[in-house]
């Protein structure tokens, strides 16, 4: 299938806050492969020098697929985002160009290096090859057009309050699982059964690929597609959402049911102004904020039900 890459270049004096509000729009109207660019952001050590070049503007990108429906999504897109740019006084461009989904999902592997993102955990793509240090667990993984290399902020952030908060042995669920690099960590973590669900059926298919390259049972995983925490019926010992902050409040109405008593929930894709909203949820709604990590803007915020 080919795709239609859709960008908005933005000016915004807080560009973290205006980049998250458009992926967000991104987000709800089914994009795929939604990033982030922002030129203010340092690369990260562990990337090659030549890696990907700083960009020189703010911008969103995200994937249409090229099918009937185009056109539609096109002008439904174009008027949220202008919405959003009379509410937040943004001053944008959009502009669109074809691509092949296998020329997009090969173009970036070129710049997608072995990372460690937290005190134990390395990401390895798949392609390349990595000797693993005594202590270390290796992820392998492919994202594809799934969210989830483990390079984002937010992923490093939930990686890492995993290693510190996951008990061995209990279940885990990942809501918005994209790649599956969440329930990868926590299967090496120690997590007893892992699961994971998505409202893309794109990136359900990544993560059971990844399941199994890793050795874990793709059919024990329970992977399912649906919204949030909806489909699931079971309630699990450890809950993670890595989305953003609009849907992580709506979401905090109904984790409860999916956790069991003194439950392990773990959310981000917050960005630092929205931290103190998202807490203040997590104690209405009867969590006990363990720990909040922070980096480059981004916040993650563990908490135990009660």
């Amino acid at each position: 299938m080919n795709y239609i890459e859709a960008r908005v270049t933005f000016d915004h004096p807080d560009s973290q806050l205006a980049g998250d509000l458009i992926a967000g729009v991104f987000f709800d109207f089914d994009l795929q492969g939604v990033v982030v660019e922002d030129p203010k952001l340092e690369p990260e050590e562990e990337w090659a020098e030549d890696a990907v070049a700083r960009p020189a503007a703010p911008a969103v990108i995200g994937y249409l697929p090229a099918d009937g429906g185009l056109d539609a999504r096109r002008l439904r897109l174009e008027a949220e985002i202008a919405r959003l740019g009379n509410h937040i006084g943004l001053v944008y461009r959009i502009s669109y160009r074809q691509v092949d989904e296998q020329d997009w999902a090969e173009s970036w592997k070129a710049f997608f290096w072995p990372q460690m993102v937290g005190e134990r955990i390395v990401v390895k793509p798949s392609w390349r090859e990595y000797s693993a240090q005594p202590g270390e667990l290796v992820l392998a993984i492919d994202p594809g057009m799934a969210f989830g290399t483990g390079t984002h902020p937010t992923t490093a952030l939930c990686v890492q309050l995993l290693e510190r908060h996951l008990q061995s042995g209990g279940s885990f669920l990942d809501i918005g699982t994209g790649s599956g690099i969440l329930m990868l960590a926590a299967a090496k973590l120690g997590a007893g059964r892992v699961g994971g669900g998505d409202r893309d059926l794109t990136a359900l298919h990544v993560a059971a690929e990844n399941l199994q390259r890793t050795g874990i049972d793709r059919r024990a995983a329970g992977l399912v597609q649906g919204s949030l925490a909806e489909p699931f019926k079971d309630r699990f010992d450890a809950v993670a959402a890595n989305i953003l902050t609009h849907v992580i409040m709506e979401l905090l109405d109904d984790v409860p049911r999916v956790l069991k008593s003194r439950g392990l929930f773990i959310c981000s894709g917050i960005i630092d102004p929205n931290r103190d909203l998202v807490a203040e949820k997590m104690r209405v709604v009867g969590f006990e904020v363990l720990e909040i990590r922070q980096k480059e803007g981004w916040v993650a915020i563990a908490g135990r039900s009660k």
